[in-house]
């Protein structure tokens, strides 16, 4: 904190500006090495020393998978990038999961924007939080979402926090189908955290469509885990309606999990049937500060490295 207000009485850019600035050089770290990325970024988030030599929280133990294996394993790399993941989920049988693709391109100019449906989501499939979702196209601000589209495209999403499983996907815009819980609303997000094909707990997220979700965790019986600030602070007694689906949802990430170590599948439930997300490998890029210490710990000891 020191070196920051030093450095903002020498240099009195705004937040953002020297958030781009330590940015930068996280990513200059990474072409380095990405050990020293991650260290740098370990300390900056938890301002204390990462122990890769022995991990013992789900964030040490992500950074570590993510430094000594997930970056050369050729299924982690498939399944990471957004377009070629559906293979893999035909491949283990479950194909009725994927949501409905208009399209892909290869660049934003491809994109026909008279030819997109009135509903629609394009993303990006090479990293996190690079998704147009559009409930009314005649809303929609063509011009600012195309330059949007653009500058994510020009971005090298695996420097950043040298998550390299993103490095070598060929990028493509993904157009799929837009989702919705009936009410106009975006339906609920499940979180599945599944260790060595496991699955422990499901995280929900509620409140997308406002910009500030809260969390709840849950275990397989369905009752509310208090492992988390949004879960403890909830009254006693509260819970969230079990979808119809949860136990194919449960089905599904343990079999799509089987191979690896950890991964956290996620899903989407509409109309009694769940959908496929994504499969994350290093949720927050291993560098969750917003979980409790105590969480952080009791998921680790879920994670064995030893065969690792």
């Amino acid at each position: 904190m020191a070196l920051k207000q030093s450095l903002k009485k020498i240099f009195p850019w705004g937040p953002k500006a020297f958030t781009k600035c330590e940015d930068l050089y996280a990513s200059f770290l990474t072409v380095l090495s990405p050990t020293l990325n991650t260290k740098f970024r370990y300390k900056r988030r938890f301002k204390r020393e990462i122990d890769l030599n022995n991990p013992k929280t789900l964030n040490e133990k992500v950074l570590w998978l993510k430094l000594n294996t997930y970056y050369k394993n050729p299924l982690v790399i498939q399944c990471a990038d957004k377009h070629a993941v559906r293979e893999y989920i035909k491949d283990c049988g479950c194909e009725e999961l994927l949501v409905d693709v208009y399209d892909t391109y290869d660049k934003v100019e491809d994109i026909v924007w008279e030819d997109l449906p009135q509903q629609f989501v394009l993303k990006w499939n090479f990293g996190a939080g690079m998704n147009i979702i559009c409930s009314d196209k005649s809303k929609m601000d063509k011009d600012a979402t195309l330059k949007k589209l653009k500058k994510w495209g020009k971005r090298k999403y695996w420097l950043e926090n040298s998550e390299m499983q993103y490095k070598y996907a060929p990028r493509k815009i993904v157009c799929e189908k837009y989702l919705s819980d009936g009410n106009g609303l975006l339906p609920l997000d499940y979180k599945v955290y599944c260790f060595d094909g496991k699955a422990q707990y499901v995280l929900v997220c509620v409140g997308r469509e406002y910009g500030r979700p809260k969390f709840y965790f849950f275990d397989k019986n369905w009752q509310l885990s208090r492992i988390n600030r949004d879960s403890k602070a909830a009254p006693e007694g509260f819970t969230i309606d079990k979808p119809a689906c949860i136990d194919k949802i449960f089905e599904c990430a343990e079999k799509l999990s089987a191979p690896f170590p950890f991964v956290r599948a996620d899903f989407y439930a509409v109309d009694d049937k769940p959908y496929f997300g994504e499969l994350t490998f290093t949720p927050a890029a291993g560098l969750d500060s917003s979980r409790l210490p105590e969480t952080d710990i009791l998921l680790g000891n879920m994670l064995n490295l030893e065969k690792e």
